[in-house]
């Protein structure tokens, strides 16, 4: 089995959220591909499976498969948009969150996903201690996100993951307004539960903080940056009860996997 590993959201390798990509003939088992992502030990592992003119998608973290992943999805469609049907100039894929297409857009691949309806809850105690500093605001959804009024907190912030773990939301995201020329929110993303100490950079996440960003700036599109160590950039388009994720993506390996094959000989 070929594996891509691609660096999503980022200019060039090194940057952004690395995601691995595997585009088998036919689904490996379920506990195969568990077994893979774990050993990649990356945030995402996805695996692609062509359905006609269309492919399915499926997400794995260390942690176990989860319904979405903007990142892994970029890197999945660079991967087939480069090595399995370079003509094609969009991708469908069915998922857990339903149908996701991705398409070129001059350098960029722009994804339609949904947006996650956000509900506002109690800033707590518990996330205080959890990050160190208290939030002026806190939204949940399938992820909880935390609001900041200082950019420098959410860059400087330093969560305990134990504390985390005990917080509502599958991930957790802190974020801000935007710093510098061009960018209209900084954030970082956490995902104990799922075996990832920080997501260098989360399209999921962003489906919770461009719907809560276009409310609070009275703007459609916006400039996200994701404030990790790796750092990423994604342009953001809200669109009623859908958020395009836009973003460029960069090929760091390739690699062929042996799981499944026969041990070779050894030499005589």
């Amino acid at each position: 089995m070929i594996q891509y590993v691609v660096d999503a959201f980022a200019e060039r390798v090194f940057e952004g959220n690395p995601a691995a990509v595997c585009l088998p003939e036919r689904w490996p088992l379920e506990e195969e591909m568990q077994s893979i992502a774990r050993e990649n030990n990356l945030s995402e592992t996805a695996f692609a499976v062509r359905e006609g003119e269309d492919w399915r998608l499926r997400w794995f973290t260390p942690g176990g498969e989860i319904d979405l992943c903007g990142h892994a999805t970029l890197a999945a469609a660079y991967a087939i948009l480069r090595f399995a049907d370079p003509e094609a100039e969009m991708i469908r894929f069915h998922t857990m969150s339903g149908l996701l297409t991705v398409r070129r857009e001059g350098e960029l691949l722009s994804m339609d996903f949904p947006a996650y309806s956000l509900t506002r809850t109690e800033v707590t105690d518990a996330m205080e201690d959890a990050l160190g500093i208290r939030p002026r605001e806190a939204w949940l959804a399938r992820d909880l996100v935390c609001v900041f009024d200082d950019p420098a907190a959410v860059e400087k912030i330093q969560p305990d993951l134990e504390k985390v773990r005990a917080l509502e939301g599958t991930l957790l995201h802190v974020t801000a307004p935007g710093t510098g020329p061009g960018y209209d929110c900084v954030s970082r993303s956490f995902a104990p539960k799922l075996g990832v100490p920080e997501d260098p950079v989360c399209g999921s996440g962003h489906c919770h903080l461009a719907p809560y960003w276009s409310g609070r700036l009275g703007k459609t599109k916006l400039t996200a940056r994701q404030a990790s160590q790796r750092g990423g950039t994604l342009y953001c388009r809200v669109n009623g009860d859908r958020v395009v994720l836009a973003g460029r993506a960069v090929l760091y390996a390739v690699s062929r996997l042996t799981v499944g094959e026969a041990e070779a000989s050894p030499a005589v």
